[in-house]
This record gives structure tokens, C-alpha cells and sequence, in this order.
């Protein structure tokens, strides 16, 4: 099969004073940075979604993006064909991962057998790419939102045939991800919310969420599949309110049912910027209840009130996302993946090469950045002594579970009145901040 970017060579390190616009000005795979290298660090990560089958159309138009290596069909052969593509891209670029849903990589049949036959048939190809490439699966997942049947949802649906039909097809690409060896697998509730409570029974459709997502966990076992469950957070869109609203929406979800042993989070920057977070918030709040996974590196926009998917370029938030992952011990089975896609105006296939690049550049700056902070430890040490009340005396032994009410009022009437509080010197550590970008 003849090369798809035949005139495009694989992407090198080149430095900061290159003006390659198809080289690395940031991101070296085998640079130290506390300890690993950035390729460990980072375990960047291609969507196939995205990347190979998102032909960029909008509401108000149709797709724009030339993507000359497909026939345009929905047949097999065709899929195939496009994931031999999807490799040679990956390998150029010099990406160790690549995520995929079951209906991206292969077609719907007619029947589910049929749509299980189909994905058998390009997994036996993305099995001979992985073993020719030495590129691994980050994560696979379900498509439960594209197909009309999905129109209520797909474990919350008020049709148990489609709650039925869910599980089905979320065994079929379970099974195909433990054949690939992927690390993990990720349910997003595309359509896992409401439009309106007065056709909702909410309490019963959560329940149903959660015996899905039981099943789920036995189905693992039952196969054999060691990979890490994730959970990813999305406020809205394309329902109004979504279950997975955001990271502690899903801790709260999982610890109630007795889940969050089996599950961490898969968190995406513009998800947070719907629910009204910070991409940091969404990455340090997963961090403190030790259930940071993966994430989905991308942006949003704040103008606008949709997720857009764009490529990650702005410093200041990779540095903050680093600083958290840095101080949370680094990812494991996770990494960042590229849920973005180029903009509609984007359309040659080499505007591909240009997005990727500038997204991982971007998270290799923020990483040298965020190691830098931590080895200055100026953030660190104000943060540490802001909090050094609860390190000795009465904060300690209340952080020990040693006093209740009766106790600390009885020391507050003695002593009479709180010591002074110091300043949080919000604008300093920001200033500090931009000294190291």
C-alpha cells in the first residue's frame, strides 16, 4: 500500500531556534525531566476519532477536511485501509499511543453480529500495525450516542432493550481492547442525562447507571481484562444535565455504589471549561481522592458555549495540568490523549502534523516549566507553611481525630480569640508563576 503522507518525514526534535514548522521546538522523547524522560512523562496519545474520522462539518455546513486516503464508504475494507493510514501518521509523528471507539475503527452493520464481525475484521489489522509499529492502545471505548437507538441514553434509557443492547456492545469492545492489549478502557455518557425532569425518573436512571457499570466490572474479570476502568466527566452537551457532570460528580457517583476502587477518571480540559472549572480544578480534585487516570488534552473556548476540541497551545494551563500530574506522581496506565480535531478551516491532511505538533510542544513546555516550579519550591513552600498550623499542636490533633466540639470549644474559651491570619499572596505566587514561563 503506497504511504498517505508520502512527502512528509517523521518528526524530529529539533530545537527552539528551528523554523521547521514539521519539527519539535519543545517536545524531546528522550530528554530527562525529573528523572524520566519526556516520552514516559507524557505518553501523548493520537484519537482516532478525531484524527480519521471527523470530517470537521458544523451545524451549518458539511465536512471540509481532504482526506484523500478514504473511498468514502462504509465498508470494511475501506476501515481497514484507513487504520493502515492512521498508523503510518502515528509513527511519524513519533507517538507511542492511539485511543479509538468500536464505531469509529469499523463500521456498523446491519445486526449487532454483523457490527461485531466488522470490528473483528479491523482489529485483525490494528493487531498487525500494533505488532509492525511497536504502538500500543492507551484505551478503547463504546460509541453509545451516534445511533438513533441511543436518543434517551444508553444505561439511563427508559428501554431495557437498549440498556441490553448497551452492555452487548460494550462487551464486544471490551473483548477487543483486552485482544489489543490495551492499557485501559473509558466510559463516557454521551447521552447519560436528561433533557427534561418531567419525563425523567432520575433516581432510577442512576441506578441503572450503576448496575451497567457493575456488570461491567464482573464482565472484566470474567475475561480476564487487567486494563484500568475510567470514568470521563462531562457536564452537558448533548443532553442538559449529564450524570458524569464532573470529577466529583463521578467520585460521589462511584463511592455511593461501592465503585471507586474499580474506577479512576479520565479528565478533559474542555469539559471542564463547560462545567465551569479550571482544567487544573478537574486534575487536582481527581488527584486528592487518588483517582487521577488519563486525560483528554484539549481546549475549549470560553466565548463559546459548546465543546470545540481544539488542540492544546496555551503554556499557562499545560504548566498548571503538569504541576498537578508532577505532584501526583506522574501518570501510569493513563496518558494525553489528543481529544482535539483541526479546525474546520484546516482541511489538508498536513495541518494534521501541524496540531499534533503544536499540542505536544505545548505539554513539553509545560512540563519543563511545572519541574522547574517544583525544584525552585518557592509555590511549594508558601503553600506548606500556610498550612503549618495543622502540623503541630491543635491543628494535628484534630487532623488526628483526637478532639471533637466539646474539646475545641473548651480550648477557644480559653485562649479567646483566633491567632491572625497571614496574607494569601495570591498576586506574588502568580508573579513567580510567569517567571518560569
Amino acid at each position: 500500500m503506497a504511504e498517505a503522507f508520502a512527502d512528509i518525514p517523521k518528526i524530529q526534535f529539533e530545537g527552539p531556534e528551528s523554523k521547521n514548522p514539521l519539527a519539535f521546538k519543545h517536545y524531546n522523547p528522550t530528554e530527562l525531566v525529573e528523572g524520566k524522560t519526556m516520552a514516559e512523562h507524557l505518553r501523548f496519545s493520537v484519537a482516532y476519532w478525531h484524527t480519521f474520522r471527523n470530517g470537521c462539518a458544523d451545524p451549518f455546513g458539511g465536512p471540509t477536511r481532504i482526506m484523500p486516503w478514504d473511498d468514502g464508504t462504509d465498508s470494511v475494507e475501506n476501515a481497514q485501509n484507513r487504520a493502515r493510514v492512521a498508523f503510518e501518521f502515528i509513527e511519524k509523528l513519533g507517538v507511542e499511543f492511539y485511543c479509538f471507539h468500536d464505531r469509529d475503527v469499523a463500521p456498523e452493520g446491519a445486526t449487532l453480529s454483523e457490527s461485531h464481525a466488522n470490528l473483528d475484521a479491523v482489529a485483525k489489522v490494528l493487531k498487525e500495525e500494533q505488532e509492525r509499529t511497536g504502538i500500543k492502545l492507551l484505551w478503547g471505548t463504546a460509541c453509545l450516542f451516534a445511533n438513533p437507538r441511543f436518543m434517551h441514553g444508553a444505561s439511563t434509557s427508559p428501554n431495557a432493550d437498549v440498556f441490553a443492547f448497551s452492555a452487548a456492545q460494550v462487551a464486544k469492545a471490551m473483548e477487543i481492547t483486552h485482544e489489543l492489549g490495551g492499557l485501559g478502557y473509558v466510559f463516557w455518557g454521551g447521552r447519560e442525562g436528561y433533557k427534561s425532569l418531567l419525563n425523567t425518573d432520575l433516581g432510577r436512571e442512576l441506578d441503572h447507571m450503576a448496575k451497567f457499570m457493575q456488570m461491567a466490572v464482573d464482565y472484566k474479570k470474567e475475561i480476564g481484562f487487567t486494563g484500568q476502568f475510567y470514568i470521563e466527566p462531562k457536564p452537558k452537551e448533548p443532553t442538559k444535565h449529564q450524570y458524569d457532570f464532573d470529577s466529583a460528580t463521578c467520585h460521589g457517583f462511584l463511592k455511593a455504589n461501592g465503585l471507586d476502587k474499580d474506577f479512576k477518571l479520565n479528565i478533559e480540559a474542555n469539559h471542564a471549561t463547560l462545567a465551569g472549572h479550571t482544567f487544573q480544578h478537574e486534575l487536582e480534585f481527581a488527584a486528592s481522592v487518588d483517582m487521577l487516570g488519563s486525560v483528554d488534552a484539549n481546549r475549549g473556548d470560553s466565548q463559546l458555549g459548546w465543546d470545540t476540541d481544539q488542540f492544546p497551545t496555551d503554556v499557562y494551563d499545560t504548566t498548571a495540568a503538569m504541576l498537578t500530574i508532577l505532584k501526583s506522581g506522574g501518570l501510569t496506565t493513563g496518558g494525553l490523549n489528543f481529544d482535539a480535531h483541526v479546525a474546520r478551516e484546516s482541511v489538508d491532511p498536513v495541518d494534521l502534523f501541524y496540531a499534533h505538533i503544536g499540542g505536544m510542544d505545548a505539554f513539553a513546555r509545560g512540563l519543563k516549566a511545572a519541574a522547574a516550579i517544583r525544584a525552585d519550591g518557592q509555590i511549594a513552600d508558601f503553600v506548606t507553611e500556610r498550612y503549618a498550623t495543622w502540623d503541630t499542636g491543635i491543628g494535628a490533633d484534630i487532623e488526628a481525630g483526637k478532639l471533637g466540639y466539646a474539646e475545641l470549644s473548651k480550648y477557644m474559651l480559653e485562649k479567646g480569640e483566633s491567632d491572625a491570619n497571614i496574607s494569601g499572596r495570591v498576586e506574588y505566587l502568580e508573579n513567580i508563576l510567569n517567571e518560569f514561563i
